[in-house]
């Protein structure tokens, strides 16, 4: 190691896993989002398909001045492994210089499931009180937990295809949340009457009618990241007051979004704001308690550069991971000057 080199934390994912609560993820990236509503720079998920062997590898990227601090989360997914690999560098924004490296498995959940409940927070009812969760994984457990640190939560009624997988689900979190939680067999019954929809799944195809949606609901919607999966069916998405967590992404992998325009249920303008315009005052957010809103939440850079920063500095705390060097490109492409 040089003298010029530069020392980064490298974060397990181990190490990462109870760093903070989930107050605090929501926290964090509610100030990353604010950011980028006042002009922060970030760019939707760039996605590289493989097909032998089948896997795709995907990036995006942010930069949130007022943290001080930029990054990019990559990850693999497939390939030889059948298995998914997640990283997250972070820099300095002023110097540009590497921070750390973290390990960015153990963390989605929470930081997905954060940018659901700001979206929740900041276009719900105040009053909402019952949820209708579709999907039983790691994400719908992290979003339910997030939501219900925005809301007082009296009810959640959980679908998902699997019987026993909506059942063991409903258990778990009536342990861990004051709200009654509940399986029921479809998604029409977890649906109609629900303050909240929140969709975490994978589907190719709605996973509800638009129709079943009342006045005054809420959707967030997280499984619209590409657009061969679809949870939103058109009539929902033309009922809805529609903010999505990139404007950008409405060109790219939006599924709901471009599939509703082309089939001309919307029009490009049916964008009302992006989430961190509404968060910074720029746009309004919920103007009426009758009106359907829709958060479409599929992934940016904004919330893991954000939470990522946040679990750094807990780290730093707390004294854990392990140092690694960096060195100037100046050195290592050129080599030193003379002196």
């Amino acid at each position: 190691m040089s003298d010029d080199d530069v020392e980064a934390l490298f974060l397990r994912s181990d190490e990462l896993a109870d760093l903070a609560t989930m107050d605090e993820y929501v926290d964090a990236v509610r100030e990353g989002y604010r950011q980028r509503g006042e002009g922060a720079p970030a760019e939707p998920r760039t996605k590289l398909p493989n097909e032998h062997p089948p896997g795709f590898f995907t990036a995006y990227l942010a930069i949130l001045p007022d943290t001080g601090v930029m990054g990019t989360y990559t990850y693999g997914a497939g390939f030889g492994t059948k298995d998914a690999h997640f990283m997250l560098p972070l820099y300095d924004s002023e110097s540009g210089e590497p921070l750390a490296l973290l390990d960015g498995a153990s963390m989605n959940p929470y930081k997905t499931g954060a940018t659901g409940a700001v979206g929740v927070d900041a276009l719900a009812r105040a009053d909402a009180s019952s949820v209708a969760l579709i999907g039983s994984s790691a994400q719908a457990r992290g979003q339910l937990l997030a939501t219900a640190t925005v809301r007082d939560l009296e009810r959640v009624d959980v679908y998902s295809t699997t019987k026993e997988h909506r059942e063991d689900f409903a258990a778990e979190m009536n342990e861990q949340l004051d709200a009654t939680v509940a399986a029921v067999a479809s998604s029409a019954a977890a649906v109609e009457g629900a303050d909240i929809v929140i969709t975490a799944t994978r589907a190719p195809e709605p996973v509800f009618d638009g129709d079943l949606l009342e006045t005054g609901t809420h959707v967030t919607a997280m499984g619209q990241y590409s657009t061969d999966v679809r949870e939103i069916d058109s009539t929902a998405m033309q009922k809805a007051k529609y903010v999505p967590d990139l404007r950008a992404r409405t060109r790219t992998d939006a599924g709901a979004f471009i599939v509703a325009l082309e089939e001309g249920a919307i029009d490009e303008d049916h964008v009302h704001a992006e989430l961190g315009e509404i968060l910074a005052g720029v746009e309004p957010g919920r103007e009426s308690p009758d009106e359907i809103t829709l958060f479409d939440s599929g992934g940016t850079a904004i919330e893991t550069v954000a939470a990522g920063h946040m679990l750094y500095e807990r780290a730093k705390e707390r004294g854990l991971g392990e140092t690694i060097a960096f060195s100037p490109a100046s050195e290592a492409m050129m080599g030193k000057p003379d002196s």
